[in-house]
């Protein structure tokens, strides 16, 4: 990629941001119309990508550390939606080796700390909570993989005090899953700890890989000490969460995949109500699709064969085909769709198997979850629930 001179002076080889603002616009474009309170405390990151929005000239005085905020702010707007940004790569590790990194080092690091406690709720549905209502969603990966990032640029620039404060908040990141997922295993919370697991693999996933980038996870003491959380038993830690790796390796790891084939269908982009949620569990999902004023049954019809096609892709799944039954039962059955849909897939959603998938109830089907985690036993820890 040719390198652009911003008015500023920045030298910027990366995706414009006008062009990134774009992309966030075609992923979450009900950022832009009013649906979100960005207004809140911890969305500030959102107020910033609607004011550049309205006011695109203003992007030509931006400077690395602003670039990088920006680069956040999408990240954090577009993680949970079905087209995330493209930025990983430029928010872990490519930025922190800009040449003019040595000037704002401090503030990118300062702002990646403060993005630790930005609100992304509004933003993703991948989340799973405690009864006190603790939350954990995906974001923790992407703050982790983006702390981590930090701690390596510090180090390597031998800025020991700041390192060390990230490094802090890292260890308190990985204590606060830690804790939760012991928490739901105390308090029995079957479908709530099955939820998280995913989330918690993907998160220590992103650690995982960030410091590899950087060749640090075994020449970096502190990266050594915190590698493979969810697949190596680690005495610093409870082996929770190596159960939690299992866990999710035999019941969501084969649901919880990138969502390719519901990109397809760009009304799921009109709302943050669609935003995917941790599969198996879409039920909810489906009912909220399906009853929704803001689509039109061609529209949902659209949804469903995107579903099909999800399920074709992943025929081991079954998320896609309890969500896929909500739809039509909440719009009076398949026949609702019959003009919207090609004959072939009219006849296998009546005739096939993907619809079968899902025959019981969700309270059934989370009954019969629970049961078959109370079955297993985790033979490298030890550990049943």
């Amino acid at each position: 990629m040719a390198k652009k001179k911003l008015k500023s002076g920045f030298e910027l080889d990366s995706i414009a941001p006008n062009v990134l603002l774009g992309h966030v616009e075609n992923t979450a474009p009900f950022l832009f119309k009013g649906e979100v309170d960005s207004s809140l405390k911890g969305r500030e990151y959102l107020e910033k990508l609607i004011f550049y929005k309205k006011n695109l000239k203003q992007l030509a005085n931006i400077n690395l550390s602003e670039y990088f905020h920006i680069c956040l702010c999408a990240h954090w707007s577009t993680a949970g939606t079905f087209v995330p940004t493209d930025v990983d790569n430029q928010i872990r590790q490519k930025l922190w080796k800009h040449k003019s990194i040595k000037k704002h080092i401090e503030k990118m690091a300062k702002l990646t700390i403060e993005a630790w406690s930005w609100d992304y709720s509004p933003m993703t549905n991948r989340k799973s909570y405690t009864e006190s209502g603790e939350v954990i969603s995906t974001h923790e990966g992407t703050w982790l993989s983006v702390a981590i990032g930090a701690y390596c640029a510090l180090k390597t620039y031998e800025m020991t005090e700041l390192a060390s404060q990230v490094k802090d908040i890292i260890l308190k990141e990985i204590r606060k899953e830690e804790e939760l997922l012991l928490g739901l295993k105390k308090n029995s919370e079957h479908i709530n700890f099955i939820k998280a697991t995913p989330l918690v693999a993907h998160n220590f996933g992103d650690l995982d890989r960030v410091m590899v980038a950087w060749n640090m996870h075994e020449a970096d003491d502190f990266c050594k000490s915190i590698y493979k959380l969810g697949h190596i038993i680690n005495p610093e830690y409870d082996s929770i969460l190596v159960y939690a790796g299992k866990v999710n390796k035999i019941f969501t790891a084969k649901e919880n995949h990138r969502h390719m084939a519901l990109r397809k269908s760009k009304a799921l982009r009109k709302s943050n109500d669609f935003l995917i949620p941790v599969a198996p569990f879409m039920d909810e999902w489906g009912e909220i699709v399906g009853k929704s004023q803001k689509l039109n049954l061609e529209e949902k019809a659209q949804v469903i064969a995107a579903l099909y096609d999800g399920f074709q892709r992943e025929d081991s799944a079954i998320g896609y085909s309890r969500a896929c039954n909500r739809i039509i039962d909440t719009n009076g059955g398949i026949e609702s769709f019959a003009k919207f849909l090609p004959f072939d897939l009219m006849a296998e959603l009546k005739k096939g198997e993907f619809l079968k998938l899902s025959p019981e109830s969700k309270e059934d089907f989370y009954k019969d979850l629970a049961a078959q985690l109370d079955e297993f036993k985790c033979e490298m820890t030890s550990i049943s629930f």
